[in-house]
């Protein structure tokens, strides 16, 4: 577990795709440029990668089938284009194009992550807090209250959870170890992802960001690939599978046989409702003008904007309720405690 190689994130993917693109551009031949970046990469992940990639282009291999080796570095959309620009001899354009991809990819995922990182951290706190409480202040509180007096039902159900997570603590721990793997387990299923995809489009403020998000992504994904020479069927199910949604996905497949036999691509994919009317018609428009990858950056641009714009106003709308779970969690613990102490108090003084 100490020896897992460090994760190679889409920044550190961007900036070298930049600069191999620029080396390349300089006259450099592939394999000193892949050296010199192995050499000045800062992630040990990627640099092995890199010269590891470097070795087998030397040896004789291509540039794209060297890369192939490292799925989880280079994604098949990576791996795409820099084929499509080995065939075409505009390697240095595709890595610059991809390197623009990531970026924005990379902004669009910060956006998203800056909206729902606070309630998460937010409630694992808050949980933390609650289970803190039950298991080292209500013990404290046991010794005020009398044997025979009659305690709340409250005050009761909080002294009984406490006791049982005092007792058997290892049942707890096994239950919610437990629960989360088995939540895990189904949300990698077939089934279960499709669900949980659905599960999130529906959920009030969180469901749109989401929507939003993977519309941006397809969206970006497709032109990129249009632009690349990148045939339409190929480039549309490729940008189906870099969107990371399900449901793009089902669509895609569905209008990609539509596009075998002819007709057009805004036709097939306006039949199912995850995508959006206005996003239909611009591309309607792009199929009719001849100008579909313009078209559908505009189509990223205006909803990587609305996912900016949407995880600001969701942030703020959310503190206010965090702070609501906080209180309710907290605060029923403390009156549950205090409940039975103010009714003795209230006793004796009558």
């Amino acid at each position: 577990f100490l020896k897992k190689s460090k994760k190679v994130k889409l920044g550190d993917i961007s900036l070298f795709s930049r600069q191999f693109a620029s080396m390349i551009d300089a006259g450099i031949p592939i394999t000193r440029s892949l050296y010199t970046l192995s050499s000045q990469s800062e992630n040990p992940t990627l640099k092995a990668a890199i010269k590891d990639i470097a070795a087998n282009v030397e040896g004789g291999m291509a540039l794209s089938d060297a890369m192939e080796a490292y799925p989880d570095i280079f994604s098949s959309l990576y791996i795409g284009m820099v084929k499509a620009g080995e065939t075409s001899g505009a390697l240095g354009e595709m890595l610059e194009r991809l390197s623009d991809q990531l970026q924005k990819e990379k902004s669009l995922n910060d956006n998203v992550r800056s909206a729902t990182s606070y309630p998460m951290m937010v409630l694992l706190f808050s949980f933390m807090m609650f289970f803190g409480m039950l298991y080292f202040l209500v013990p404290l509180f046991k010794d005020f209250f009398p044997p025979d007096m009659e305690l709340p039902a409250l005050t009761r159900g909080v002294m009984s959870m406490s006791n049982s997570l005092r007792q058997y603590w290892y049942i707890w721990i096994f239950s919610i170890v437990a629960v989360v793997t088995g939540i895990k387990a189904y949300r990698k299923s077939p089934v279960g992802k499709k669900r949980w995809e659905q599960m999130r489009l529906r959920m009030p403020g969180f469901g749109p960001l989401y929507h939003r998000t993977i519309i941006a992504r397809f969206s970006r994904t497709f032109a990129t690939l249009l632009d690349s020479g990148i045939p339409v069927v190929q480039a549309l199910n490729q940008a189906g599978l870099s969107s990371g949604s399900i449901i793009i996905q089902e669509g895609v497949m569905d209008a990609a046989n539509y596009i075998q036999e002819g007709k057009n691509i805004s036709q097939p994919l306006g039949q199912h409702a995850v995508f959006p009317p206005m996003m239909i018609q611009m591309m309607a428009v792009g199929e009719e003008t001849g100008n579909l990858p313009n078209l559908l950056k505009r189509i990223a641009e205006f909803y990587e904007d609305e996912v900016v714009t949407m995880a600001k106003n969701l942030t703020s709308i959310i503190e206010p309720l965090m702070l609501i779970i906080v209180g309710v969690l907290i605060g029923t613990i403390l009156i549950s405690l205090y409940m039975p102490i103010f009714t003795a108090v209230t006793q004796i003084g009558g």
